[in-house]
């Protein structure tokens, strides 16, 4: 595959030539030379659209297959297609598979499974066995498999022994755990914010202590133990001051916030539309706020899709009774384009590479190509029409959205959304 890329701006703030228009050459998968002007060579395809933009490629930190166990929401290989064409070069792959991914055999089966994709999947594995909170998982030898994490997904880890276990346990071969930041005692029967909205709907409510709680005694466990350790999808403002605090104490700790908790409040929930029936639960606007300011002073490392395909039989059901989680990976960078510039909603879409799996995202000769095309240019509204999942459950439907996602080149391959 011989790739010319031509008048394109480069966004990456550790390249000499950020900022500015420049040509790539891709030969065989690798970049052969970026400069402002390249010359023709026989053969090769050019890409170009007016207003292009390329960086290396968006890594999303949090996105769930139904594969194996739920294919009627979701299949691997089009889940890899869905990345691809939302300007994912990488995902970070949630457990929540049947069976559950905690045992190397089943981490290699997904790797396998997309092993001549352009996009590369990350399996996270689950910290306890089958998820149960209970016992820890075989955390080591899913690491040899090829494990980038460990997590129960929004599961938080109920016994602090086992936290202070699993992050003592990991540093010897540098892995990393993901503590999802809810008490379980404190949400109780609760099911979406405590708020003003919940008492109006008569639905139970779920307090922002559950999250800040959870965080304050993560942080201390980690604090205790030493080790790396990732607060996934964050809701509220108390988390944003407690990690702000942790960081500046050194501790190894980064977070993510999910988009949908970007640009949505609980005041969405007035129709009682399942659509917006989250975990973490939709929070106030004040806590909307705090996540923005977080994401712009840097307290907020990533952010991700928390993509989560569900069945129109599970989501189109009673309140009360309808499962959790929306698609998103399609809108992360429209959306996240409304509310940053484009140079930091790059950082906070290829942040999450270094921290999963210990490589940096670097744009050099020699190197394989690992990029995403897009463009800060235009609006749409987005419709069923732009949703490439199996399944239908997004919160973002008649949203007006920014940018456009022009599509990747990684694995040399090309794909064009």
């Amino acid at each position: 595959m011989n790739i010319r890329i031509t008048s394109a701006t480069l966004i990456d703030n550790q390249h000499n030539l950020n900022g500015q228009e420049v040509c790539i050459r891709i030969k065989d998968g690798k970049i052969d030379a970026i400069e402002p002007q390249l010359d023709a060579q026989d053969g090769e395809t050019v890409i170009h659209h007016k207003n292009l933009k390329v960086s290396s490629g968006w890594f999303d930190s949090s996105v769930n297959l139904g594969e194996p166990g739920h294919e009627e929401r979701e299949t691997l290989a089009n889940g890899l297609q869905v990345a691809a064409r939302s300007g994912f070069t990488s995902i970070a792959a949630q457990p929540t598979t049947v069976p559950v991914i905690d045992n190397n055999s089943s981490v290699r089966y997904l790797r396998d499974r997309a092993a001549q994709h352009a996009v590369d999947l990350f399996p996270i594995g689950a910290l306890t066995q089958g998820a149960s909170g209970i016992d820890l998982a075989e955390l080591y030898d899913m690491h040899q498999g090829g494990a980038v994490a460990f997590g129960d997904y929004q599961q938080g880890v109920d016994n602090p022994n086992l936290l202070k276990l699993a992050l003592q346990y990991v540093q010897g071969f540098g892995g990393l755990v993901l503590a999802f930041p809810q008490s379980k005692q404190l949400v109780g029967k609760g099911i979406v914010n405590e708020g003003i909205p919940a008492t109006n709907l008569g639905l139970k409510g779920i307090p922002a202590l559950a999250e800040s709680l959870q965080i304050a005694r993560d942080l201390h466990v980690l604090e205790y133990t030493g080790g790396k350790l990732h607060i996934p999808t964050i809701s509220t403002k108390a988390a944003v001051a407690l990690i702000g605090e942790a960081k500046t104490k050194g501790l190894d700790v980064t977070c993510s916030v999910a988009i949908a908790h970007l640009v949505f409040t609980d005041e969405a929930l007035s129709e009682f539309d399942t659509r917006y029936k989250l975990m973490p639960p939709l929070r106030a606007e004040e806590d909307r706020q705090a996540l923005i300011a977080g994401l712009k002073d840097g307290t907020i490392d990533m952010v991700c899709s928390d993509h989560d395909p569900i069945d129109i039989e599970n989501k189109k059901l009673e309140f009360d009774h309808a499962m959790y989680g929306t698609i998103a990976q399609e809108v992360t960078y429209k959306a996240l384009l409304s509310l940053v510039s484009e140079e930091k909603a790059v950082r906070l879409l290829t942040a999450a590479r270094e921290r999963f799996t210990g490589e940096k995202s670097t744009i050099t000769a020699g190197k394989p190509a690992n990029l995403t095309f897009f463009s800060t240019e235009g609006t749409s509204v987005y419709t069923k029409d732009h949703i490439f999942s199996k399944s239908k459950n997004s919160a973002f439907l008649g949203q007006q959205l920014p940018g456009t996602v022009h599509g990747i080149i990684a694995n040399n391959q090309w794909i064009n959304a």
